[in-house]
C-alpha cells in the first residue's frame, strides 16, 4: 500500500479540511505562513511548508495531521527484510521512565532485527565537525541537524544555503554507519518526535527508508499487544553500537554545542530554537557580505560563528509528536539524566560523507504598492490609522494580510475588524428599518441598541433624535412594563411572547428573547393599536348590520303577523256568510265548506 499516491496524504503535514473550525490559529503560529484559507477552511501549502509541525501542535480541532506511515512499516515487517530501528534521543521525554533497553526489547518483539540510538549519528556528526571547524574558511557555519531549519534556509533564506554544514544530519549519518555495520540491504526505520524527518526520509539518497513518530511507535506496540511495563530489558550489548552518550544532548537546545564547545577557542557557538529565532538572526544581513566560503572579498579576521538551530522551541523535546503540554522540567531532567558528556566534550567519529545543500527558493513575486493599497481598501483600510495590526487574522500586520489576499492565501472574512464593521452596518440597518420597535439591553437592563420606533413608543423620541440614540438608559426609564419580562428571560434563557399589551394608549405585541446567555436580551414590539382599532371598527359594523337585520326581520314578522290576522278575519267573515247559504267556497282547486277545507 503506497500512501504517497495521494497528494494530500503524501505530505508530511496536511489538513483534514472537514474538521477545520476556521479559527486561523494555524495561520497565526505558522512561521512561514504556508497556510491557505479557502471558504474558511485551512489547508497546507506544500511547496511553502517546512514541516516544522507547529500547526499540528496548536490546532484545537486536531485537523492538522502528520502523515501516517504505519502501513508502510507493517509492510516492511511482513516482507522478511532485515529492519533496524533508529531511536531519537528525545525518547526519554516521551516514554517517561522507560529505558532504551526496554524500548529496544519491545521493538524486537514487533519484528525488528536491530535497534540503535540516533544519538550515535549525532556523536559522529560532532566528531566530524570537530575536525572540520578549525580549518573552515568561512566565519559562519549553520548546523544541518534539523531538517525543518535546513528547508527554511533553502526556501526562504537561499543566500545562506552555502553556509549550512557539509556534515549531514545525525539521522542521515546514523543510517550510513548502520549500513556499514549491518550491510547495505538493511532497512532503516526512524522513530522520533519530528514531522520534518518525513521530508528528509523522502529525499533520494537520505538512506532512511521510513520515518515515524513516537506516537506511531505507541500505535505499533498497541497493534502487537505489547505493554512496555511487561517487557524485560535487553543488555546494552544487544543495541547496535551499545548505549549512546553525549549524542543524546542533541534533543535539547544547546546540546549540540555542548558536545562541540571545547573543540576550538576561536569559534563562537550560538544556540537558538524556533524558526522565528532563526529568521531574526538572519534578517537584515546580506549573506554576500560574509567573507570566504564563496563570499566576496578577503577573509574576515576575528572569531567565527557556529549556529546550532532547531525548529522546535526548546529543541526536539518539544517536537510536534511529543506528549501534549511540551517539555517540562521532568522531561528535560529525564533527557539530561540519560545523557553522558565525555570529559573532552568531543566524540571521535569516523569520517562521513559530506553534503551540499542547494537553494530551493519559494517563488513568490512581491506585489507592488498599488496592488497592496487596493487590497487594503477591500477590507476597509483607507488611511494608515485604519491599519490596526491586531494580528487576529494570523498575520503580523494589515499589509502582510493584504499581501496574503493578493496571493490568494487569505480571505477578507479573516479580518475581524472588517467583519465586525460589516456586521455592525448590517445589524444597524436591520434595526433601523425593521417595521417594529426593537431594543437590546445588557444584564444591568441598560439599553445598548434601540431604534427610533422604540424611542417613539417609549416616549423618548426627543432624546433619541438629540443624541442619536438612547444607549445607557435603564429600561425602567423607557417602558417599565418590560423590566419583569427582561429579568425573566435573563434568568431562564427562554423566549417570552405577550399579545395585546397596553402601554399607555398603545396596544403592543411583545416578543422577548435571549441574545447572549445571561448577558444580553432583545425585544421586538409590534404596535397593533391600528389593527385593533380596525378590528373594532369591523366588529362594530358587523354588530350594526346584525341590529338592522334584526329590526328588519322583526318588522317583517310584525307585518306578516298583521297580514295573517287580517286574512284570518276576512276568511272568517266569508266563511260565516256562506254557512247560512250552504254553498261551498272554491279557491282555485280548494273547496271550503262549513266542515273545513277540502282539496
Amino acid at each position: 500500500m503506497n500512501l504517497r499516491n495521494s497528494p494530500q496524504m503524501s505530505a508530511a503535514v496536511y489538513t483534514i479540511e472537514n474538521e477545520c473550525q476556521d479559527c486561523y490559529k494555524c495561520v497565526r503560529h505558522c512561521p512561514v505562513k504556508a497556510i491557505r484559507i479557502v471558504n474558511a477552511k485551512a489547508s497546507v501549502i506544500q511547496d511553502s511548508c517546512v514541516a516544522c509541525g507547529e500547526c499540528v501542535k496548536v490546532c484545537p480541532a486536531h485537523a492538522k495531521k502528520i502523515r501516517n506511515d504505519l502501513p508502510r512499516i507493517e509492510s516492511l515487517l511482513a516482507s522478511g527484510d532485515s529492519l533496524c530501528a533508529s531511536i531519537a534521543p528525545s525518547y526519554a521525554g516521551y516514554f517517561k521512565g522507560v529505558s532504551i533497553n526496554r524500548l529496544a526489547a519491545a521493538l524486537v518483539r514487533c519484528g525488528f532485527g536491530h535497534v540503535s540510538e540516533t544519538a550515535h549519528g549525532a556523536e559522529a556528526v560532532s566528531g566530524n565537525l570537530a575536525r572540520i571547524l578549525p580549518g573552515w574558511n568561512s566565519p559562519l557555519m549553520i548546523s544541518s541537524a534539523c531538517p525543518a531549519c535546513v528547508d527554511y534556509i533553502r526556501r526562504y533564506k537561499p543566500g545562506y544555503a552555502r553556509f549550512i554544514s557539509p556534515v549531514p544530519s545525525p539521522l542521515s549519518v546514523h543510517s550510513s554507519i548502520l549500513r556499514e555495520r549491518l550491510g547495505a540491504d538493511v532497512k532503516i526505520v526512524f522513530f522520533g518526535p519530528c514531522a520534518a524527518k518525513k521530508n528528509e526520509s523522502d529525499r533520494d539518497g537520505s538512506g532512511i527508508d521510513v520515518a515515524l513518530t513516537f506516537r506511531d511507535l505507541d500505535a505499533l506496540l498497541l497493534r502487537h499487544g505489547i505493554n512496555l511495563d511487561s517487557v524485560d530489558e535487553i543488555p546494552d550489548g544487544s543495541l547496535v553500537f551499545g548505549a549512546a552518550e553525549e549524542g543524546r544532548f542533541y534533543s535539547i537546545e544547546g546540546g549540540m554545542n555542548d558536545t562541540l564547545r571545547n573543540g576550538s577557542d576561536s569559534i563562537r557557538y550560538i544556540s537558538l530554537s524556533g524558526i522565528d529565532g532563526l529568521r531574526r538572526l538572519l534578517d537584515g544581513f546580506d549573506p554576500d557580505t560574509i567573507r570566504g566560503a564563496g563570499g566576496n572579498g578577503a577573509d574576515t579576521p576575528g572569531h567565527r560563528i557556529f549556529v546550532e538551530c532547531l525548529a522546535c522551541p526548546g529543541g526536539c523535546v518539544n517536537g510536534p509528536a511529543m506528549c501534549a503540554g511540551g517539555a517540562g522540567l521532568a522531561t528535560l531532567f529525564a533527557t539530561d539524566a540519560s545523557s553522558k558528556l565525555k570529559p573532552s566534550g568531543l566524540r571521535e567519529g569516523s569520517a562521513c560523507r559530506t553534503e551540499v545543500f542547494s537553494p530551493e527558493p519559494v517563488n513568490e513575486e512581491p506585489p507592488d504598492e498599488i496592488a497592496i493599497q487596493e487590497a487594503l481598501h477591500r477590507i476597509g483600510k483607507f488611511q494608515p490609522e485604519d491599519e490596526l495590526n491586531c494580528g487576529a487574522c494570523g498575520y503580523d500586520s494589515c499589509r502582510d494580510f493584504a499581501k496574503a489576499l493578493l496571493s490568494k492565501k487569505a480571505e477578507e472574512a479573516m479580518c475581524h475588524n472588517y467583519l465586525r464593521r460589516n456586521f455592525e452596518r448590517t445589524s444597524n440597518a436591520l434595526i433601523k428599518y425593521i417595521p417594529a420597535a426593537v431594543v437590546i439591553v445588557d444584564d444591568n437592563l441598560l439599553v445598548t441598541e434601540a431604534n427610533a420606533r422604540f424611542a417613539e413608543l417609549a416616549g423618548v423620541a426627543e432624546i433619541y433624535e438629540t443624541i442619536g440614540g438612547i444607549g445607557g438608559l435603564h429600561i425602567a426609564k423607557t417602558l417599565p412594563q418590560l423590566e419583569p419580562l427582561f429579568r425573566t428571560v435573563l434568568g431562564n434563557e427562554t423566549d417570552l411572547t405577550r399579545y395585546r399589551q397596553h402601554y399607555g394608549d398603545r396596544i403592543v405585541n411583545v416578543s422577548v428573547f435571549p441574545i447572549a446567555k445571561g448577558k444580553f436580551v432583545g425585544a421586538v414590539l409590534q404596535d397593533v393599536t391600528t389593527n385593533e382599532f380596525k378590528r373594532e371598527q369591523v366588529s362594530e359594523r358587523a354588530r350594526e348590520v346584525i341590529r338592522k337585520n334584526v329590526i328588519t326581520v322583526q318588522e317583517v314578522a310584525r307585518l306578516f303577523g298583521e297580514h295573517i290576522a287580517e286574512t284570518e278575519i276576512m276568511l272568517n267573515e266569508i266563511a260565516g256568510t256562506y254557512e247560512s247559504s250552504g254553498a261551498p267556497i272554491r279557491l282555485r282547486n280548494t273547496v271550503m265548506t262549513s266542515d273545513g277545507i277540502n282539496d
